[in-house]
């Protein structure tokens, strides 16, 4: 039975891959600063775990790890999937502050969460997973904090993928494009508000160019994620995977 964690997994993507797992038969042991959201995701899906985290603070690392020990007993899978994407605003127009709290939680979070984990993966030979983002492939015009902590989760995967490689740990990144869902509906709304167009041209500017005109669902994303630990899955390592529906300019 793999034992897996899944940060940021309350809602969204985090939330499907959690699933996806559970259904697999897997122990699962979510995290997330939403603990309203935790309650909802824990009700949802019969034996998933949960336990608040903020990945940029320190203690409440040391905190969820101890949990992971308790009641995961060690751990087979880790999926760094915690992010969030910060204001939308042109570079000149972004606070240090607001830079800073991309980068404490996208990146320095995962860190945290990841060179913890590191020692209880390399006893089970387990498997890394890291959610960066289509904005890790391109650029993503007035969300330069998110796209620039999204490349640095490349370079994260791959060193960490050189590293592990002699424990027969893999490491790999899933680049995700548009992904339906509520925090879709929150980017989209942040693009249109700061170009003037209409939620609906946002939307079809986005499909423009994409060789496939639709929205991936959540639950394709997960399916990626369990492929990725099965002996086939773990034949790759150091790689970045886009699901994101074959955008023409990649």
């Amino acid at each position: 039975m793999k034992r897996v964690l899944v940060t940021g997994g309350a809602a969204g993507i985090g939330l499907a891959v959690a699933q996806r797992f559970a259904q697999d038969g897997a122990q699962v042991l979510i995290c997330d600063a939403d603990t309203a959201g935790l309650d909802r995701a824990m009700a949802a899906t019969p034996g998933l775990h949960g336990i608040p985290c903020d990945v940029s603070a320190p203690a409440e690392v040391d905190s969820l790890f101890a949990a992971v020990s308790d009641q995961l007993g060690g751990l087979d899978v880790l999926v760094n999937n915690v992010g969030i994407g910060g204001p939308t605003a042109p570079a000149e127009e972004l606070s240090s502050a607001d830079w800073q709290r991309v980068m404490d939680i996208n990146l320095t979070g995962t860190f945290e969460v990841t060179r913890r984990a590191i020692p209880l993966l390399k006893a089970s030979a387990g498997t890394i997973i890291t959610m960066s983002s289509a904005a890790g492939r391109y650029g993503y015009p007035n969300r330069i904090a998110y796209a620039t902590s999204k490349w640095g989760l490349i370079g994260f995967t791959k060193t960490l993928a050189m590293e592990l490689g002699a424990f027969d740990v893999t490491a790999n990144a899933i680049l995700p494009g548009a992904v339906g869902g509520e925090r879709f509906d929150r980017v989209i709304a942040g693009r249109a508000a700061v170009s003037g167009r209409s939620v609906e041209e946002e939307v079809a500017l986005g499909l423009a160019s994409q060789s496939l005109k639709r929205i991936v669902p959540p639950e394709h994303v997960a399916d990626l994620a369990l492929f990725l630990t099965t002996p086939a899955g773990r034949s790759i390592s150091g790689a970045a995977l886009p699901i994101d529906c074959d955008l023409q300019h990649g």
